[in-house]
């Protein structure tokens, strides 16, 4: 268990935030453009839907 308590302080002081932020960054930009996709295709004017 002290090994990997090490190894995790080790692995997290070498990366720092910067991979945690930019995943976070990333998921949150592609979330919102399925959420305004999804929202916005409703507005769509189909002759189909007359």
């Amino acid at each position: 268990m002290p090994y990997t308590a090490a190894l995790l302080a080790a692995v997290s002081e070498e990366q720092g935030p910067g991979s945690t932020l930019r995943i976070v960054l990333v998921v949150s930009i592609v979330g919102a453009a399925l959420l305004a996709w999804f929202l916005l295709r409703g507005y769509r004017n189909d002759n189909e839907n007359d």
